[in-house]
């Protein structure tokens, strides 16, 4: 049996919808009638084609001439990366825009992962020989701090960090139009969006998702804000602000149908901090905010 990998995004959806997701190549009836047939199985049991994927759901099948999701192996690609920190267990990095984290199913090209293999003689082997040392990863066109594990043991303890929300993350985004309030949380539940599979959106029904921001400078039309991810549900961020009408500046998925620039969303990494998992030792980590921002505001102001 071959183990079908589960992401966090796929929890509370139907099951042959994300099989069809991750494999594009079956058509739906296929899928349906290989869960029909018990050839893909959930925790070693038969279950509907509708079964709702649930937190440490097992998804397996047999051999049913599906695509590997990785038909490739990351090779080392010198990608200069800019680590700030570094040890035995871990390090830091400032991850530019436009470079996509980690191979999958519907990207190929050059990630992150060759420019660690590159510069990095020990990664965390835990995800995979495609994504050794990645525990949680920030969007192709999000820059910022991202936390990679070198040792198993280390990976295990942050991500157990993780699920408990016990990392800090903090981010700057540059959005559309001004506030009334200086500070407050978006509590909305977020799942993928049900009129287009490909994005995430605010559904009754969706995991619980909380976002604190404060305003720290009000423009014209635009706001530059400070966010705190309480959870961290994929595109949660971009979904939230994009629902409360403050879409991200240059969000080509969640913003206006006309966006700004051509590189994608002003959202940044700025601050990450956590417990170190060996040494038990708070670590708090800061970038400056990317010359691309000052430029923007520059322009929006």
């Amino acid at each position: 049996m071959k183990k079908i990998d589960i992401k966090e995004e796929d929890l509370g959806n139907r099951l042959d919808l994300v099989i069809g997701l991750k494999y594009k190549d079956l058509s739906r009836n296929k899928i349906q009638t290989f869960i029909k047939n018990g050839d893909i199985l959930v925790n070693n049991l038969k279950v509907k084609t509708g079964h709702i994927l649930k937190d440490g759901d097992l998804v397996t099948a047999i051999d049913l001439g599906i695509k590997e999701e990785i038909i490739y192996k990351a090779e080392k690609v010198n990608l200069n990366l800019d680590i700030i920190y570094e040890d035995d267990d871990l390090l830091v990095l400032n991850k530019p825009k436009g470079l996509v984290v980690h191979p999958a199913s519907t990207y190929d090209g050059i990630t992150l992962v060759n420019g660690l293999l590159y510069q990095v003689d020990k990664l965390s082997t835990i995800n995979g020989e495609n994504r050794p040392g990645i525990i949680h990863r920030l969007d192709k066109d999000t820059s910022g701090l991202l936390l990679v594990a070198k040792s198993d043991l280390a990976h295990k303890r942050l991500a157990k960090q993780i699920a408990n929300h016990e990392i800090d993350r903090n981010y700057y985004a540059i959005c559309y139009g001004t506030f009334k309030e200086s500070t407050g949380t978006i509590n909305m539940p977020i799942k993928r969006d049900p009129k287009d599979r490909l994005k995430m959106a605010v559904v009754k029904d969706g995991r619980e998702a909380l976002t604190n921001f404060k305003v720290l400078e009000q423009y014209r039309n635009h706001s530059l804000l400070e966010l705190s991810l309480i959870t961290g549900r994929t595109h949660q961020i971009r979904v939230h602000l994009s629902h409360i009408g403050h879409p991200i500046l240059g969000d080509q998925t969640y913003g206006p149908r006309k966006f700004y620039g051509n590189t994608g969303q002003y959202l940044h990494a700025f601050r990450l901090s956590f417990k170190h998992p060996i040494t038990k030792k708070f670590m708090t980590f800061e970038t400056k905010m990317p010359d691309e921002f000052l430029e923007a505001i520059k322009d929006i102001s």
